[in-house]
């Protein structure tokens, strides 16, 4: 399945892409920043009422964060790491949370000497560590979420707790000398069904009204994290919906008490900003009367396209190429037999396909240059540019 690029790009910034990825060596990553604007203001225009806390995790590059530096925006940060990148932008501690659940105590401890004062939680031991080394802190309680099976890339299970112990945690941080602050739940990255939301929020109301009846606890906010959908090739709906959706339901459970609204997008503001030019290797059949082609490119899962795991996020794909095209199995150069890209999902190419000849990957701005390989192989991490 060979895409058309105005499906995915207006003409002039695909001309403008691919034009610079053209003089590149493959593979390479490059990121439209005006795209990227566009998609942080059309958020924020969607959700006038809620705090962005960009996730760095989903790319990092300086000249992103400096543009929601700017517009105001915070940042929701995963290790000291990422930390370091934003304090060396001038970003304020007060505009950062430690969103992750699982962290060491002397990382809570730098955190909290660079001004850091909210701290995502879901166990006992980690807000313990909270109490001990970030003494007096926000916390919020991440609870686990239904939902995950309508996610391409589910997050629950690892992170998050039950209902009743987000009650237990919540009382426990006040009793530390914390500030119990909110809830907060991710309904699994690129969630095509908004309904997701509506069931998180509900379970939300309930925390909210157990803890402020029964123990006089007042939280104050609702993280939502992420889970708006990038321009793939399984169709969504246009982030519209989701807010005004979204919106409703706040309403309905909350309504004019609308707590602090907080919202952690990642992928949905990058993905679509980003073109990975890759170039085709080694194209074989596997027997005489093979059926599909494989086709081997020098990008694989361990060069930036983990997410093809399990075939789950599915790119579009375009080729210069034209003529009558044949189904094929897609893998990289990597020497290990599970870098494989896509077997049971069959992209088409066309047959007079040949080694050197482009493939151009849409809508790969998000979790790809931050989850390629460091040097598996041999081959270096993924070339990125933005411009």
């Amino acid at each position: 399945m060979v895409v058309k690029p105005e499906e995915y790009y207006d003409e002039e910034t695909f001309n403008r892409l691919k034009a610079f990825a053209d003089k590149q060596e493959t593979p390479c990553l490059v990121v439209d920043s005006q795209t990227f604007t566009r998609q942080l203001d059309d958020l924020m225009g969607c959700f006038p009422y809620a705090r962005t806390y960009y996730a760095i995790k989903a790319n990092p590059m300086p000249q992103l964060l400096e543009i929601l530096r700017d517009r105001g925006c915070c940042f929701d940060v995963a290790s000291r790491y990422e930390l370091d990148k934003v304090l060396a932008l001038g970003v304020s501690g007060d505009r950062i949370s430690f969103g992750n659940t699982i962290k060491k105590a002397r990382d809570i401890r730098y955190f909290y000497e660079q001004g850091v004062r909210l701290f995502a939680t879901d166990s006992e031991a980690d807000l313990r560590n909270i109490a001990k080394a970030a003494p007096g802190s926000k916390v919020f309680v991440r609870i686990l979420t239904e939902g995950s099976q309508t996610a391409d890339w589910p997050l629950s299970r690892k992170f998050g707790c039950q209902s009743d112990m987000a009650l237990d945690l919540c009382i426990m941080a006040r009793d530390l000398g914390l500030q119990p602050y909110g809830i907060s739940f991710h309904v699994g990255s690129q969630q095509r069904d908004i309904g997701a939301w509506d069931a998180a929020i509900g379970k939300v109301k309930v925390i909210f009204e157990r803890l402020a009846e029964e123990d006089g606890i007042q939280l104050q906010m609702i993280n939502m994290g992420g889970g708006f959908p990038a321009n793939y090739i399984s169709r969504t709906n246009e982030l519209k919906t989701y807010a005004d959706e979204i919106t409703r339901f706040l309403e309905e459970d909350f309504g004019d008490n609308l707590p602090e609204i907080i919202l952690e997008p990642g992928r949905s503001l990058v993905a679509n900003a980003g073109l990975l030019a890759s170039e085709v290797v080694l194209i074989s059949r596997k027997d005489r009367n093979g059926l599909h082609r494989w086709v081997y490119l020098d990008i694989g899962k361990f060069g930036g396209l983990i997410e093809t795991m399990d075939e789950a996020i599915k790119y579009p794909l375009f080729v210069d190429k034209q003529g009558e095209q044949e189904e094929v199995i897609l893998a990289g150069p990597t020497c290990d037999s599970a870098d494989i890209l896509y077997e049971d999902f069959k992209y088409e190419l066309p047959l007079n396909m040949a080694s050197g000849d482009k493939v151009y990957w849409f809508s790969t701005g998000a979790y790809t240059t931050t989850y390629s390989a460091v040097e598996f192989n041999g081959f270096p991490p993924l070339a990125s540019y933005c411009i």
